[in-house]
């Protein structure tokens, strides 16, 4: 079994299928990750539907790979794409591998470098469909990603949607405090890693929800587990260590005071 190299990380970008303006989020998404040694880039760079991504290749240092549309309809990308992510598995050592596309043709792809306990950070615009997006270890949608990078501080962003109306980033009338499917998703979260008192540590309590789903706060307008859980209001929360860094955050469900 080979070893896992702590924080290495390659990515995979399907041209194709996602805008190059979203690629600054993205980077700033994954430095929490670890870095991102090897960047690929696929598509027909002759093709002009892809002169942005050309423009931002030598400034975050993504290496182009061209592939010509040898047959209308089939797509070379994919396949070229595939051949070197499997390649990438038995030759490097790596934690995580990124995928930057909507596509779901790479969904098998995905199950299989989970199969070698790699993470799976999915990146995709909001017309992603839902096989790809659930396979994912991850899966952010870089509309909503790329809102909260254009947020000029995070503190804006929990005081804006206290009240649970996050409509910029989830839609016309949605309300996160009726979202009972996310509800249950947290509630089972705190449940499964609470202690006797029924507290459970946030971070914990994230992980736990991330290795079952593909779950991620970005995808309802928050960077930070915290702000999410505090808008819900459904919880008590405690704070350990310092308050402006959030060092510890424990939560308990206010129906088991």
């Amino acid at each position: 079994m080979k070893k896992l190299h702590k924080n290495n990380i390659a990515m995979f970008i399907d041209c194709d299928n996602v805008s190059s303006k979203y690629i600054e989020s993205i980077f700033e998404d994954l430095s929490q990750y670890g870095t991102v040694n090897i960047r690929r880039a696929y598509g027909d760079w002759k093709d002009k539907k892809l002169l942005g991504w050309e423009n931002v290749l030598h400034e975050y240092n993504i290496k182009p790979i061209q592939q010509f549309a040898y047959t209308k309809g089939k797509n070379a990308t994919d396949i070229a794409m595939i051949i070197d992510i499997m390649d990438i598995l038995y030759t490097k050592e790596l934690e995580a591998i990124v995928l930057i596309t909507s596509d779901s043709d790479f969904t098998p792809i995905v199950t299989r470098i989970l199969s070698d306990g790699l993470t799976v950070y999915g990146y995709g615009e909001s017309k992603t469909p839902m096989p790809f997006v659930n396979a994912c270890s991850q899966f952010i949608y870089v509309e909503k990603l790329s809102g909260l990078h254009n947020e000029t501080t995070i503190e804006n962003n929990t005081t804006n949607h206290n009240d649970g109306s996050i409509t910029n980033y989830v839609g016309n009338n949605y309300d996160i405090k009726k979202d009972y499917k996310l509800i249950n998703l947290l509630k089972q979260g705190v449940e499964i890693t609470a202690d006797e008192q029924g507290w459970a540590d946030v971070k914990d309590m994230s992980m736990y929800i991330r290795k079952n789903s593909s779950f991620s706060q970005v995808n309802y307008g928050f960077k930070k587990m915290g702000d999410l859980i505090k808008a819900l209001d459904l919880f008590d929360m405690e704070y350990f260590g310092d308050r402006k860094t959030q060092l510890m955050i424990r939560i308990r469900d206010k129906r088991n005071k």
